[in-house]
């Protein structure tokens, strides 16, 4: 027998991999956060909606709809608007701080582990809106509403990931968020490129003076930052207020300014270069990240979705009628459908392209699970619908019913398959726990890795 055919195959590429151990921890910590804020969201929603179509709707609806500010900036907006531009931000800031964090120190740095995730965002963008243009084909106002069904709601499917996915693989939880924040990046990039009319040059360039000086001060002042001196947070948040009223009097959207002034905060410090994974000190984006969050998940997202989600549905006949309708019916089978079809199918495209095979913890049910909980629209679904439509419109009001039902529907679909899938891995778990080191590391992340998706023991 020859030498060569002695010689070894060389391993196959993995796709969807475990992750490095600082990344498995963060995500973990980050699913018990969103718990709550998941809860938070769902229970103002349906306060919203029972409120909105009870004998008190007329008083829900004259509060979301009182006007105040300043009017010569564009900055006169009902409650409701300021939930949407102005709270919405908040949120928005905190995914510029993920994808911020994410390309600089995170998994999404290294092309081999990002390109599926990526991919698959893409796709489950495309197939939702290409869905919602089949069934409305030739209505050319319902057609507006394209974009509706190609959002997935970060927090909401990861509080619901939480919930029933607590054994889970790792890899199916950085899945899940990375896809989602991907899917929140094309979402902002069609806010800005579809949604924002009339812009006004001016402004955007009077506005780059507040967020220069917004990033300058971010860098100069880290230290006061990490130790919670309110003279550097005093000096920011006017600066910020500054540069998100310029934007949105530009007529740019105004979450676009949170994406912006998210990724103007330094994800990591000098120290992190050259040094490993598990090294790496804490940047100023994830100090903000870890005490922003709580105002953006318990307040800023729970009080949007209460002045968003309430709908006069107009009883049994008014549903019935939101139910026949091709807007809701374009959305229901965009979130539910396409975004299945959508993520997983290009996620099986990348792996045979790439002659890659999933890692080896996971089965493609556990993908088609992920699939299901991403058509979660709820958060910038409900914004798209209101900048596609209009708040309080007939449109808007039926493109709301489908986001409700969809994302029901979503959630139930994807808790089904992976509280099965989570059954499984925790006897898995049970019949074989994973040692430790003294350093509280897993052995399994303590490996060389000579390609993208093989390890080897130490």
């Amino acid at each position: 027998m020859s030498d060569h055919q002695d010689t070894p195959s060389p391993p196959a590429h993995t796709t969807l991999g475990r992750g490095t151990h600082s990344e498995v921890v963060r995500i973990g910590s980050l699913l018990r956060k969103e718990t709550v804020g998941g809860m938070l969201l769902v229970g103002a929603a349906l306060v919203a909606i029972v409120w909105a179509n009870s004998p008190f709707a007329d008083s829900y609806f004259a509060i979301r709809d009182v006007e105040f500010g300043y009017e010569p900036w564009h900055l006169k907006l009902s409650i409701g608007a300021w939930a949407a531009d102005g709270l919405l931000a908040i949120f928005f800031f905190m995914v510029g701080l993920e994808l911020k964090r994410e390309i600089m120190i995170g998994d999404l740095r290294q092309w081999d582990k990002a390109i599926v995730p990526v991919a698959a965002a893409f796709g489950g963008v495309a197939v939702p809106a290409l869905i919602y243009l089949a069934i409305n084909w030739g209505d050319s106002a319902a057609t507006q509403g394209w974009a509706i069904p190609t959002a997935t709601d970060i927090a909401f499917a990861v509080a619901v990931l939480a919930i029933i996915g607590s054994h889970l693989p790792p890899a199916l939880r950085i899945f899940l968020l990375t896809l989602a924040v991907v899917d929140d990046l094309i979402a902002i990039l069609i806010i800005a490129l579809v949604y924002s009319s009339g812009i006004s040059m001016s402004m955007l360039l009077w506005s780059l003076i507040p967020l220069s000086a917004y990033a300058l001060l971010a860098r100069r002042q880290r230290p006061l930052f990490r130790t919670g001196h309110m003279a550097a947070w005093l000096l920011l948040l006017p600066i910020g207020i500054a540069f998100w009223a310029l934007v949105h009097a530009s007529g740019i959207h105004a979450t676009i300014a949170g994406v912006i002034l998210g990724f103007t905060i330094p994800a990591r410090t000098r120290a992190d270069r050259g040094e490993p994974d598990g090294d790496r000190h804490h940047g100023l984006a994830e100090i903000f990240e870890h005490r922003i969050r709580p105002l953006s998940a318990g307040f800023a997202v729970p009080v949007f979705a209460f002045f968003s989600a309430g709908v006069a549905i107009g009883g049994v006949e008014g549903l019935t009628t939101a139910l026949g309708s091709t807007v809701t019916i374009g959305i229901v089978a965009g979130l539910v459908v396409g975004k299945i079809i959508g993520i997983t199918g290009v996620t099986f495209l990348v792996t045979k392209v790439t002659r890659s095979r999933l890692d080896p913890s996971l089965r493609w049910i556990d993908v088609i699970g992920v699939a299901g909980l991403a058509g979660i629209g709820f958060t910038v679904s409900l914004l798209v619908a209101e900048l596609s439509f209009g708040i309080g419109t007939e449109l808007g009001d039926k493109a709301k019913v489908g986001i409700f039902v969809a994302s029901l529907l979503a959630a139930i679909i994807g808790s089904i398959v992976l509280s099965s899938r989570n059954r499984y891995y925790a006897k898995l778990e049970a019949a074989d726990a994973v040692d430790a080191d003294q350093d509280g590391v897993p052995d399994i992340y303590e490996t060389d890795t000579h390609d993208s998706g093989s390890t080897t023991r130490d």
